[in-house]
């Protein structure tokens, strides 16, 4: 087989991801700064590209978006005031080796510890390429099988969807018997950097285990080509539901067009805006955070310009495991006697009544 054909293969893709300093020099105009950088994070934090989204960047403009979240630059080494390795307090929530347990009626399992890609502001780059395996299933899922609390489980890693269809829809399977449990739900970012891993397979799979949500992990409009396209309407015609999470990050999506075309997108494309989170206070990842006021002004431009379907819910995950708090522009400015004031996306104000009893 010819490699032009093998392109379209998912595992060829990850056999030949970009991961090493030679390999980028072959696929981008390094600046110095990058050169270095590369240098530095081989023992720290791996990096990897699949040539699919190499493909996306632009080789000669260290500006380019996607390529600022997966080549390393020295900020990486940067320590700031009130960044940590782990920012969201996930080692005190954890109950056994790979399970989170946060929130009363959910858990998070770590079901992998690799990725197609590794994002250079990812929460959990402290355990990617860790070793962590997938002997600790059977802690978790007895676990979670012994507190009938646990309603919803979210599938993480690392990207679960790298493991084989047969492995993951043996995990599945065994999470599914569970009574109580009632909502699987799967977080990955497969499908926008790999979508050729989502074949008829995994997709006839999948459906097998409803109700079942994936999370996608969207960054840029320039992730929706006609291969990821392809990709989430293979997902949705098998019923199964999907929703988005991007986090906001400096000179890659930080300004109100980028946003309004990655959720227009998203949305044509049946997925809906889930969360738009603010970068979490990662060691090294100063570079890509924005202040909170932005934050909220960019979803003040796109409230009343996008479809409300189309508008994630901004939040902040609380360092030192607070989870996840909605911070929201507010439309109520005041209240005149039983009148409450309030202002719409173009800054003009209303009353409306609210007599209190």
């Amino acid at each position: 087989m010819e490699q032009g054909s093998r392109w379209r293969e998912w595992r060829w893709q990850l056999r030949h991801r970009i991961r090493t300093l030679d390999g980028m020099e072959r696929h981008f105009r390094l600046t110095p700064e990058e050169r270095e950088a590369l240098g530095a994070a081989s023992g720290r934090f791996p990096v990897a590209i699949t040539p699919y989204y190499a493909a996306l960047m632009d080789p000669d403009d260290p500006r380019d978006p996607l390529r600022r979240t997966l080549v390393p630059l020295p900020d990486e080494r940067l320590a700031r005031p009130g960044e940590e390795e782990d920012p969201l307090g996930e080692e005190r929530d954890r109950v056994v080796p790979g399970l989170i347990h946060r929130y009363p009626d959910r858990v998070a399992l770590l079901a992998i510890d690799r990725c197609a890609t590794y994002c250079r502001y990812c929460t959990r780059s402290r355990l990617l390429g860790g070793g962590l395996g997938t002997r600790h299933w059977e802690g978790a899922i007895d676990y979670i099988a012994a507190h009938p609390g646990i309603r919803d489980v979210l599938i993480t890693g690392g990207d679960p969807l790298l493991l084989g269809t047969g492995r993951l829809a043996s995990l599945l399977e065994r999470l599914r018997a569970i009574p109580h449990v009632e909502l699987l739900r799967i977080g990955t970012k497969i499908p926008m950097v790999l979508p050729m891993r989502i074949t008829k397979k995994l997709a006839r799979t999948l459906r097998r285990f409803h109700p079942l949500v994936v999370s996608l992990h969207a960054t840029h409009p320039r992730e929706l080509t006609p291969e990821v396209e392809r990709a989430l309407a293979r997902l949705m015609d098998a019923g199964i539901m999907l929703g988005s999470q991007t986090v906001l990050l400096r000179g890659v999506n930080d300004d109100a067009d980028t946003l309004r075309a990655l959720m227009r997108g998203l949305l044509r494309n049946r997925v809906r805006p889930y969360y738009l989170y603010q970068c979490d206070p990662i060691a090294g990842t100063g570079h890509f955070r924005t202040p909170v006021a932005l934050a909220r002004n960019l979803i003040d431009a796109l409230r009343g310009h996008v479809s409300g379907y189309a508008v994630p819910t901004l939040v902040i995950d609380a360092p030192g495991g607070g989870g996840k708090i909605p911070i929201a522009p507010d439309g109520i400015v005041g209240r005149d006697g039983d009148r409450l004031l309030l202002r719409n996306h173009q800054g003009r104000f209303f009353h409306y009544d609210d007599a209190l009893e």
